[in-house]
């Protein structure tokens, strides 16, 4: 499944944002060296998540219904399976992986790269007609590339591992790092800060009385009330304890609407963007600067102790990535390499029903689509692995455990919609859009939550003479634009364009693409920790060989989705040599007893024997 983040914007980056105006106060008061610690590392990627999908190229061509994504899509080299017309016997494998997204892909892949005697046979199965999940890029033979869910991801050194591994290190490409995000306030376009201190200078979101709250609070020399004892701290809660309500309307509520479509006084802090909220615990006083020295100096130390390979690719802090074909190259190759090795790779399979079998292993049964009438086709595997979204799980678990289903049930995912034009770069108040994107407050009357400059970030997007923007809109406080037609949808974006980057006199969007996700990105809300994670944990203890996972439960971003498949192949190959000795030493007795039983009449007739 794909991760599932509107902008390009990560937390360390957010963090730097939260605190610019307390390292303003170092450096012009005091000349702190904190200032040292706060490069910004990069961005955090975007994507929507959904069933029900509408896709457009050309504008009169606008469909709605489940869509198949090969039209006009840059995957040339996408895995596709022949429709079956007759039914086949049960397949038996090692792993079934449900979902070929981000998080399934990647699993898949970590389970079979290193090719052993040992290695467990995969079968991956895929709901829609391609692989990737919800990571959709497309191409069109006027030169235009453009993604339909994530847009980009922050390098980690996990996504260049698996992008080596897979043969696709050189489509790899890297956004310029000092272009800085941009968020529209009064009027105008306002840059957040990219290089610390120098361009806190000319930081004008916040006003001073603004800044020396949030400085103040930051660094720890304002008295901070102490969190709640008696409920979860929301994002909006935690950001105006610590740097006041000016900070939190003008800087952390746009990134909320641009990370989770989210809102913010649902969201849950300690979920939601746990490693900012973690700060607060290692500062020696609940500060978030001290507790920010104190984690680069752990980044320092885990990346000594764990250092990349030379052979895997690099990349320097601040850089975004993306492949020269869009995000989908990294599923289609994993589908590749997986089949070339002899492991299955199946679309137009859904999971329609899932028991445990007397022997421990599971039975899977999926409805199987083709050009013929739907069949069903029966897999027998010795662990499941779903990265189905929560609400999609949910009725497939529902048989073994009600209360597991309905803690997926009560994640909630607000509807957003990507929509990806073009205009002529004369139509722009600055054509040469430096900066890799733009956020948009709530308070500023703009319904467009956040636009991706994408001829900006990487090259070959468009044609010269044009830019390409990738609109998202919608999110938990704006569920109505699941409502809208696709032409009253196009109608917001292009108003929210002009409004922040447009002259007047500009022509209508050339549009590429209208997607709606009617159930798009997992809300971190309150008490998710306790009312899904906790829950998801007794299940799997209660259910040996089912792992649950997916960007509800380990992160949205598509580096948490990466590190999710790393991280589950891991569990799941112990799980399975656990098992094999299990086996083993239970046939062992079961051969023992076996021996003894046939021996037995024998004893009898010579008791004096034993």
């Amino acid at each position: 499944e794909a991760a599932s983040r509107i902008l390009t914007f990560n937390e360390v980056t957010l963090f730097t944002t939260m605190v610019a105006a307390a390292l303003w106060l170092a450096v012009v008061s005091w000349a702190a060296p904190v200032a040292a610690f706060l490069t910004p590392p990069g961005g955090l990627p975007a994507s929507s998540r959904g069933l029900f999908v509408r896709t457009s190229t050309p504008p009169s061509s606008l469909v709605r219904g489940d869509q198949s994504c090969l039209s006009g899509a840059a995957v040339d080299d996408v895995v596709e399976s022949p429709p079956e017309s007759a039914p086949r016997d049960p397949i038996e494998v090692d792993v079934l992986v449900v979902g070929s997204g981000v998080s399934g892909s990647c699993l898949a892949h970590h389970l079979t790269h290193a090719e052993s005697e040992d290695t467990p046979s995969v079968l991956l199965a895929e709901s829609r007609d391609v692989v990737g999940g919800n990571v959709i890029s497309r191409t069109n033979d006027e030169g235009f590339v453009w993604e339909e869910g994530p847009n980009s991801f922050q390098p980690t050194p996990t996504i260049m591992r698996t992008a080596y591994e897979a043969g696709i290190a050189d489509d790899l490409v890297f956004a310029d790092k000092t272009l800085p995000p941009w968020v529209f306030f009064e009027g105008r376009l306002r840059a957040l800060p990219k290089n610390l201190p120098g361009d806190l200078l000319n930081f004008d979101l916040l006003s001073w009385p603004g800044k020396i709250r949030a400085g103040l609070g930051a660094i720890g020399l304002l008295v901070l009330a102490p969190p709640p004892s008696d409920s979860e701290e929301s994002i909006e809660d935690f950001v105006t304890r610590h740097l006041g309500r000016e900070t939190f309307e003008r800087i952390i509520d746009p990134f909320v609407s641009g990370v989770y479509a989210g809102d913010p006084k649902k969201l849950s802090m300690r979920n939601a963007l746990r490693k900012i909220f973690r700060l607060q615990t290692l500062s020696f006083n609940g500060a978030l600067v001290p507790g920010a020295v104190v984690r680069f100096q752990e980044i320092a130390a885990e990346k000594k102790a764990n250092p990349p390979k030379p052979e895997w690719p690099t990349y320097e802090a601040g850089e975004l990535g993306s492949f020269r074909r869009g995000l989908q190259t990294l599923p289609n190759a994993i589908a590749a390499n997986l089949q070339a090795r002899g492991h299955r790779v199946e679309t137009r399979w859904r999971l329609s029903s899932l028991e445990k079998l007397a022997d421990g292993r599971w039975s899977a049964t999926f409805d199987v689509s083709g050009s013929d009438s739907p069949e069903q086709q029966r897999v027998v595997a010795r662990a499941v692995s779903c990265t189905a979204p929560a609400h999609a799980a949910a009725s497939i678990i529902d048989p073994l455990s009600s209360d597991a289903a309905n803690a997926l049930r009560s994640v909630y995912y607000p509807p957003v919609a990507s929509v990806t034009v073009a205009y002529p770069k004369t139509a722009f108040k600055d054509p040469s859009l430096p900066g890799f994107g733009n956020l948009n407050p709530r308070s500023q009357n703009v319904r467009t939550l956040g636009t991706i400059w994408s001829s900006s970030l990487f090259p070959g997007r468009c044609p010269p003479e044009y830019n390409l923007l990738l609109n998202y809109i919608g999110g938990s406080r704006d569920v109505g634009i699941a409502d809208l037609s696709d032409e009253e949808i196009l109608d917001e974006v292009d108003k929210g364009c002009r409004a922040t980057l447009l002259k007047e006199n500009a022509p209508p969007p050339k549009l590429l693409g209208l997607r709606l996700w009617p159930t798009a990105i997992p809300q971190y809300e309150t008490r998710h920790k306790e009312r899904v994670i906790d829950v998801l944990d007794a299940f799997e203890a209660s259910n040996p060989g089912l792992f649950m996972g997916g960007n509800y439960r380990t992160g949205v971003a598509f580096g948490d989705c990466v590190q999710f498949g790393l991280d589950q192949a891991t569990a799941l190959a112990a799980y399975l040599e656990e098992k094999a000795l299990a086996d083993e030493l239970a046939s062992a007795i079961s051969s023992k007893e076996t021996t003894l039983g046939a021996s037995a009449p024998a004893l009898e007739v010579a008791p004096t024997a034993r």
